[in-house]
């Protein structure tokens, strides 16, 4: 028991440095059966720590556990950007629009091509300096505390922003997407602002890897049904787009 135990500590060490760990690797460099390795990622699955994924496993992103900007930014770059494009072709005339932290929703922002003028409303520095030298946006960064992990404002500064705007569409990112738990991230600071735009945005989107799905993180902010469209890559299921899109909204895979 113990030497599982330990073993399967190392194997979500590696998942949260990695990204992605392998059961043939594992297996090879634990020097374990494959088999051996599949009953670890089921019991680190059970306690909601990995995602199972074919041949494998992603961590689940958690209160005591968040990737940073820099390891986003180098994570599965061209899924998220095809996700950007199609999510920025939901603009349809809408005049002020929020883009979440994160580098998706940045991506979003940098694929928008207003035919007029609009205000993005954002709580991310990285999406601000991307949008602030386009001449038809006009950028409107929420105050607060910034968080070194996202570069990104959250507290009672930004609450205040929002509190006071009425916003055309938001895009919208998440650590966790379930049918169970609606939307999730593992900060209740950031659950707030995020949970603010939600209620201030008269239509919302979701831009976020497949890999999101069917993942519960530790704090909730919206629910499956607020939104119009959730916009993902082709990793998602078939079964599984369906189920999504019985709650409501239309699911795009890319």
């Amino acid at each position: 028991m113990h030497e599982a135990v330990t073993r399967q500590r190392e194997i979500l060490a590696r998942a949260r440095a990695e990204g992605r760990v392998d059961v043939a690797v594992l297996a090879t460099e634990l020097d374990v059966a494959p088999e051996t390795i599949r009953r670890d990622l089921r019991h680190l699955a059970d306690r909601g720590v990995v995602q199972r994924v074919h041949g494998g496993a992603y961590p689940v992103e958690s209160a005591g556990y968040e990737t940073d900007v820099v390891q986003r930014a180098t994570s599965q770059v061209i899924e998220k950007r095809r996700i950007a494009a199609a999510a920025a072709e939901r603009l349809q005339g809408a005049e002020t629009v929020y883009v979440d932290e994160g580098v998706t929703p940045q991506f979003v922002a940098e694929a928008l091509v207003p035919d007029s003028p609009i205000t993005v409303v954002t709580s991310s520095l990285l999406t601000a300096h991307a949008l602030a030298k386009q001449a038809e946006v006009t950028v409107l960064l929420l105050g607060g505390r910034v968080r070194s992990r996202t570069m990104a404002t959250v507290d009672h500064w930004a609450t205040q922003m929002l509190d006071g705007l009425v916003i055309d569409l938001a895009f919208l990112g998440a650590n966790g997407v379930s049918r169970e738990h609606g939307l999730t991230t593992p900060d209740p600071a950031v659950a707030a602002v995020k949970s603010l735009v939600v209620q201030r945005s008269r239509r919302r989107v979701f831009i976020g890897t497949s890999k999101k799905f069917g993942v519960s993180s530790f704090c909730r902010f919206a629910r499956i049904t607020d939104f119009e469209a959730l916009v993902t890559d082709t990793g998602l299921s078939s079964s599984e787009t369906q189920r999504y899109a019985a709650l409501g909204p239309q699911v795009v895979r890319v």
